[in-house]
């Protein structure tokens, strides 16, 4: 299944994407893309239904119809930093011996075709196209042979990231992280069940129509089954919680000289099988 959130900020309601590419309407069923509706349970009901006999909604999702993020009332955003081999080396970083864990505030998430907003006195504002995974049962001291049930599906995340404010500052990452639009996820969560491999992904991002990153998940150094036991041993993990797991080189950084985004360009991006994102880059 492929779950969406679609309308106005705000006021985003639970649908799911027909074998048409259009989108049919949930709400009569489940009051959001979030919760409980993530839980294997909630998800083997969806299961059941016939899509077909959904009520259409109109418009063509990405293009007359807006798309929220795809899950709602995300309650953690954890990312993990470092995780790509050939994105450790174009940084100069030393392969982590643990993952590298960081923050997004819940008030950085967006639709996947929102703009993106360089914030005020931003010098050094970047792109990460990264894997991003949505849990469905939650759990605590998960073992890594049991950690992909905890998994209720795979989206598309752009951690976007200022670099000035994330190293230069001072402090943890996380400020440079978590800034208001940084964090573009869906277009839809594609249920685990879609997805044969999560270790096997092609991975794209343009700016302005110039390819930057063309990577793959296969150079992750921790795959989804160990971040997602790691992560268990410092905090509960709960249906809804969202995990980004990391990116491949071509960064704005990794660049020589390094490049970043201006107002007025377009970032596009997206992964095998999980769909695409557009994004307007604004000031703020």
């Amino acid at each position: 299944m492929k779950l969406l959130r679609y309308g106005p900020k705000g006021n985003e309601k639970p649908g799911i994407l027909d074998t048409s590419g259009r989108v049919r309407d949930l709400s009569g069923l489940v009051d959001d893309i979030a919760g409980d509706t993530l839980s294997p349970e909630g998800l083997a009901r969806l299961r059941a239904v016939d899509i077909e006999t959904l009520p259409l909604v109109a418009g063509t999702p990405q293009q007359d119809l807006r798309l929220g993020a795809c899950v709602g009332r995300i309650g953690k955003f954890i990312c993990i930093g470092l995780n790509y081999a050939d994105h450790a080396a174009e940084t100069g970083a030393a392969i982590p011996a643990e993952p590298i864990v960081f923050n997004k505030w819940t008030s950085a998430i967006v639709g996947p075709d929102d703009d993106v907003e360089i914030p005020r006195g931003s010098v050094k504002t970047d792109w990460e196209v990264e894997l991003g995974v949505v849990i469905g049962k939650p759990g605590r001291y998960i073992d890594e042979a049991d950690a992909m049930g905890h998994v209720a599906g795979y989206c598309v995340v752009n951690d976007v990231s200022e670099r000035e404010y994330q190293i230069e500052r001072g402090g943890t990452w996380d400020k440079g992280k978590g800034c208001d639009t940084f964090g573009p996820t869906g277009p839809w969560m594609v249920t685990a069940d879609e997805i044969a491999d999560p270790q096997d992904l092609k991975m794209w991002l343009d700016v302005d129509d110039k390819r930057f990153q063309n990577g793959s998940t296969r150079t992750m150094i921790f795959s989804v089954q160990q971040v997602v036991s790691y992560l268990s041993r410092f905090m509960s993990l709960q249906a809804g919680d969202v995990i980004s797991t990391g990116t491949p080189p071509g960064v704005g950084l990794g660049q020589k000289p390094p490049v970043y985004l201006k107002a007025g360009q377009t970032m596009t991006l997206g992964i095998e099988g999980l769909g695409t994102q557009r994004q307007r880059v604004v000031a703020a």
